[in-house]
């Protein structure tokens, strides 16, 4: 009985509340903004919020609203938060609402959570499903990945403005694309044998997404804006979170996002964008089921990515990562902090020695640069 009262107590955080989604979706979400709070605090970097603001202040007139703004440089770091619990209790703010990329929204996810406060997450871009998910990562001052935070529930309400996701940079949806497609690679290998029904519900949804992204992604590209981009940043900003709900942290993440969080100690990473890094660290992951475990069909998943890789833009090296020049101390320490105890890493079914993924990281450039030719 114990135990079976234990499982009922189990809480799921699948889903944000409320999703407006849609164009021009953001000028329709004043009365369910005014739901949640009258003194919001917006939260974002000083460039996003100087693109947002127009669009907000709007909303906050209409429904007679006292907002204020604070930014979260320098990361999302425990200095930007205390900083901005501060900026909380001074406005005397009863909502958060956060826009811009992952870090941003991740700040206002944890800001609120830290408040107990409700949050409203407005990605700018498609780089992420920060905006959807239960998760804050923390980083250090300098970018360097420190830990990640589960947090008490999804977002309250997230607002998804087509209108507003293409004024990004297209570099920002194909790291979103990067990042997304992680979770087929890492899922099915650290879950793809589980028997509980939400893990394989998981498991199967993480595979049409790859399929989705796999077949659209190109298209989208040529056509921001259009039905496919449409359905592309819908992969990656909201099936990609439904997955991370479903499948918990075993579904979230592995070798590919233990590789990124290497790579953020090494400064010369930090201008490569999050899914950018994680692309990269799919490569390095199916090198690790290669190398370690002799699976072929990894060599010929990986193949399958560097063709797919090419034709949308993502990182195949550490060169592509602007990482040329790296020292082999510097190798070693992002390969000694991915396999720190309770990496992400750890989720896979076979253990990994820093050597072991040096050496993958530095081969999969190599065969790499081998498959190139062969399809030349």
């Amino acid at each position: 009985m114990s135990s079976h009262a234990a499982t009922s107590l189990i809480s799921l955080f699948v889903a944000p509340t409320q999703v407006l989604r849609g164009e021009n979706s953001l000028q329709a979400a004043a009365e369910a903004i005014a739901l949640l709070g009258k003194r919001p605090l917006v939260v974002g970097g000083n460039q996003t919020l100087g693109i947002v603001k127009p669009h907000l202040q709007p909303l906050f007139k209409q429904s007679k609203l006292n907002a204020s703004e604070a930014t979260y440089s320098p990361d999302c770091s425990e200095t930007s938060l205390a900083s901005l619990r501060e900026a909380v209790k001074e406005h005397q703010a009863d909502l958060i609402i956060g826009v811009g990329g992952g870090k941003a929204l991740d700040t206002a996810k944890l800001l609120a959570h830290r408040c107990q406060l409700p949050v409203v997450t407005i990605p700018t871009s498609g780089a992420t499903c920060a905006a959807w998910s239960a998760l804050s990562n923390v980083y250090s001052n300098e970018g360097a990945f420190q830990y990640d935070v589960p947090l008490s529930r999804c977002p309250d309400l997230l607002i998804l403005d087509y209108e507003l996701i293409k004024t990004a940079p297209q570099r920002t949806l194909v790291a979103g694309i990067g990042d997304a497609i992680a979770k087929w690679y890492e899922a099915s290998v650290s879950s793809g044998a589980s028997t509980a029904t939400l893990t394989i519900a998981a498991v199967q949804q993480a595979r049409v997404l790859r399929d989705i992204l796999l077949q659209k992604s190109s298209a989208a590209l040529e056509t921001p804006g259009g039905e496919e981009w449409r359905e592309v940043v819908d992969a990656t900003v909201l099936l990609a979170g439904v997955i991370g709900g479903l499948g918990g942290a075993n579904c979230r993440t592995a070798a590919a996002h233990a590789v990124h969080n290497g790579l953020t100690h090494i400064p010369a990473a930090h201008h490569a964008l999050h899914g950018e890094k994680v692309a990269y660290g799919i490569l390095v992951q199916l090198r690790l089921e290669e190398m370690i475990q002799g699976n072929q069909l990894a060599v010929s998943a990986r193949q399958q990515l560097l063709k797919f890789y090419d034709e949308i833009g993502l990182p195949k090296t550490l060169e592509d990562l602007g990482l040329k020049n790296i020292t082999l101390a510097e190798l070693r320490y992002a390969a000694e902090i991915t396999c720190r105890p309770d990496s992400d890493i750890d989720r896979l079914p076979f253990p990994v020695l820093p050597e072991q993924l040096m050496a993958a990281m530095v081969s999969t450039a190599y065969e790499c640069a081998k498959v190139s030719s062969l399809r030349v």
